[in-house]
């Protein structure tokens, strides 16, 4: 049996770099990030003890799942797996990786909005939490707050989900060194899941992914990792 750390070495299909060198946010001090997809190989389901559903590391800053794993919550519209397949830093990717890189589009569908807002909510629970304690926020998880605010919020206008700011760098980075009043930040997260909202029942993206495309995928990707170990 593989350890998870081989699995990962030896059987990884898709890697990226995420995080702030992903989005255009990054600074000197950013960390990077890497997240990345592995196969275990079929034959590894033979046994009692089955391959992990997702590794931390080898590397610093490394998480990897578990093509199967990654898949459901793809279409689950994870936002953080959602946005691994649309990275612009691509350190990694095989033919399997090609493919499923080329089915990232049957993973979007509306239900982006119920899960990107769930998540936002979450997080902004987290903020208000700090400035009751504190009188301030987290300003750094104020700015990734309000940069998936409007990722969601163009992801339904658009029916495309891109992960660099942009032209919104600079007033993100303001947000994160605490130069933008809590209150002007409040105000921009509410007007964002509004216009979210507001997209969400026009959007481009169909109301279901394409699971079914997605299930083909991943039959073909086992059934041939079992006949190579026959």
């Amino acid at each position: 049996m593989l350890s998870p750390e081989d699995l990962v070495r030896e059987h990884t299909v898709y890697a990226c770099v995420m995080g702030s060198r992903a989005f255009g946010l990054a600074t000197d001090t950013s960390d990077t990030d890497r997240r990345g997809v592995f196969l275990a190989p079929s034959s590894s389901y033979w046994h009692f003890q089955k391959p992990p559903t997702h590794v931390e590391g080898p590397l610093e800053e490394q998480f990897s799942w578990e093509l199967e794993r990654f898949c459901e919550l793809a279409l689950r519209a994870n936002p953080n797996i959602l946005e691994c397949l649309h990275s612009p830093l691509v350190e990694h990717c095989d033919a399997t990786g090609r493919e499923l890189f080329a089915l990232r589009g049957a993973f979007l569908s509306r239900r982006a909005h119920e899960t990107f807002a769930r998540y936002a909510l979450g997080q902004r629970k987290k903020l208000d939490a700090d400035v009751r304690a504190h009188g301030a926020p987290r300003w750094k998880h104020a700015m990734h707050l309000l940069r998936l605010l409007m990722s969601c919020r163009d992801l339904l206008r658009t029916g495309e989900l891109v992960v660099d700011v942009g032209d919104a760098r600079d007033q993100l980075l303001a947000v994160k060194r605490g130069e933008v009043p809590w209150d002007e930040v409040e105000a921009r997260m509410q007007r964002l899941a509004e216009e979210a909202e507001a997209a969400a029942s026009g959007s481009p993206l169909p109301a279901e992914p394409d699971t079914a495309r997605v299930a083909d995928f991943l039959y073909r990707v086992r059934r041939a990792s079992a006949l190579t170990a026959l």
